[in-house]
């Protein structure tokens, strides 16, 4: 008898493998579900194959009913097959049942295999959560499981991301401690957080400063120190580590000289970034869209604006690296400039190049003329933008009422937001502070109460910004009681006014009082 449910055993295993190879799960789980309701016993080695099977197939909820089953028969899964399992629900991210199952591996004395372990604290650093991460590290090291260099690299990688950079350092050195060489993935993981974090000098240190000649540092370690350096305007020692990299067999390579060239034109160094687009060509390294377009701003900043067209003209149409943001950069420098024919000259010749024009170039072109008083050119480029079925949307309203506000045009401005409302755009606590900020300075506060008390009922909230305005505007017009209502209402929201304002509206209190008496 024994024997012969040892073959029938194994024949149904032999036949659920052969499901299983053919891609018919559905069978499978027929057939082990007959075994487990016949005499042929089914054995721990059988769920937990099984289970293995349903979560490499994501049958997760299966697997957990499979995995409650094989528990009041005494079966439980083996440290793999655990490990498979709290793999597969990192993917759905099912923390209840990773936790449970964590708990269960606990009380038999068990661990995750190490890349499990890892998969699920990189889990919870993509959520946002180190804090939790760094709980789980610890209380599985606590318990044994050794981490490896990956484990730590996911670590410091989410604690930078979090901000938490004292917290990073400190496990990045007990990593060091322990004497886990960091490689280059660590290293970077390291300096883009510290770098992010406005902490070049620190990465440096830690990095390249203590590491230097043990680690083969890659060209994203290298673009990442160059990059923060930059950004906190060290361009010495940016460059330094672009001749280090180079002596270090490891060469800069197309965004090495875009983060370059980003600081040079933004600092107007405009002679040393022709250079660095001539020692790319030099390089083999071909100058791409970004790279030309960074030029063009530098050019448009320092307001050399012929020098910036003749770029366009003659060098980037002519290699095919002119778009629209290209045509932005230029168009916005001749409005600032005060040349609108010429704008209007640029913006048709994006149309017969066949570069179409986007929202940010109607925004600068509306903006311009706008500020001109061509009304009917204003109303062209919006036929032109609904035309393109490049509709309006909450941003593009609010930047309009903004300007028209601060130009004193209110009256356009109130036509423009209730356009925006007209079609079906809410406006935020932005744009209504941008239309109140123009009512209030153009004294007409009451309108600007009547906005303030609408955008209530239509459920956007005022801020801060919004009681300061309208608190100004009233005292500006002496409407001092009025003003100590919308105090009350401000305060009440948990927010606080300046000093002087204040001291104007409790002085204000005093005198309503003593008239009372």
């Amino acid at each position: 008898m024994h024997h012969t449910l040892g073959a029938h055993r194994l024949v149904y295993r032999a036949r659920i493998s052969f499901f299983v190879k053919c891609g018919l799960i559905d069978r499978a789980i027929q057939l082990f579900d007959q075994v487990s309701q016949s005499n042929c016993r089914v054995f721990g080695v059988d769920y937990n194959r099984f289970i293995g099977v349903l979560v490499r197939q994501s049958r997760f909820d299966l697997a957990e009913h499979y995995y409650y089953k094989m528990g009041p028969q005494g079966f439980p899964l083996d440290p793999f097959t655990y490990s498979r399992f709290i793999s597969g629900l990192c993917k759905v991210k099912n923390f209840t049942l990773i936790e449970k199952l964590l708990n269960d591996m606990e009380r038999l004395g068990s661990l995750p295999d190490i890349w499990a372990f890892n998969i699920y604290l990189h889990l919870f650093c993509t959520e946002s959560n180190a804090d939790l991460a760094l709980e789980v590290f610890q209380s599985l090291v606590d318990r044994g499981r050794d981490p490896d260099v990956v484990t730590y690299t996911i670590i410091i990688d989410g604690l930078c991301k979090a901000d938490k950079f004292d917290v990073a350092v400190q496990v990045w050195s007990y990593m060091i401690e322990k004497g886990f060489s960091p490689y280059n993935k660590a290293c970077t993981a390291l300096v883009v957080g510290l770098c992010d974090g406005g902490k070049v000098d620190l990465a440096y240190e830690l990095t390249i400063g203590i590491m230097k000649g043990s680690v083969d540092f890659g060209i994203l370690f290298y673009n990442a120190l160059i990059s923060g350096f930059c950004r906190v305007g060290r361009i010495d020692k940016a460059q330094a580590i672009k001749s280090f990299m180079s002596k270090n067999g490891c060469e800069p390579d197309l965004v090495t000289y875009n983060v370059l060239l980003n600081y040079c034109c933004d600092q107007l160094m405009l002679e040393e970034a022709e250079k660095l687009i001539k020692k790319m060509e030099r390089s083999g390294i071909e100058p791409d869209v970004y790279s030309y377009n960074q030029l063009l701003k530098g050019l448009c900043k320092a307001n050399r604006l012929n020098k910036a067209y003749s770029l366009i003209v003659n060098k980037m149409e002519a290699k095919g690296m002119c778009d629209v943001v290209s045509y932005n950069t230029i168009i916005n420098a001749f409005c600032a400039g005060g040349h609108i024919r010429k704008v209007y000259n640029l913006f048709e010749e994006m149309g017969q190049k066949g570069i179409p024009p986007d929202m940010v170039t109607f925004t600068i072109l509306i903006k311009a003329f706008l500020r001109e008083g061509s009304s009917e050119i204003v109303k062209k480029l919006l036929d032109q933008m609904t035309g393109m079925s490049l509709l309006p949307d909450r941003i593009f309203y609010t930047t309009l009422i903004d300007h028209l506000c601060k130009t004193g045009k209110i009256d356009m401005a109130y036509g423009i937001f209730f356009d925006m409302v007209e079609h079906g755009l809410s406006p935020d606590v932005v744009a209504y502070n941008a239309l109140i900020n123009g009512l209030c300075k153009s004294s007409r506060v009451i309108e600007a109460m009547s906005l303030y008390k609408e955008m209530q009922i239509r459920g956007s909230y005022p801020d801060k910004v919004t009681f300061k305005l309208i608190i100004g505007g009233l005292i500006r017009e002496k409407k001092l009681s009025m003003a100590c209502k919308v105090w009350d209402q401000m305060m009440e929201k948990g927010f606080t006014l300046d000093g002087a304002v204040s001291e104007i509206l409790v002085n204000a209190i005093h005198l309503i009082d003593s008239a009372r008496k």
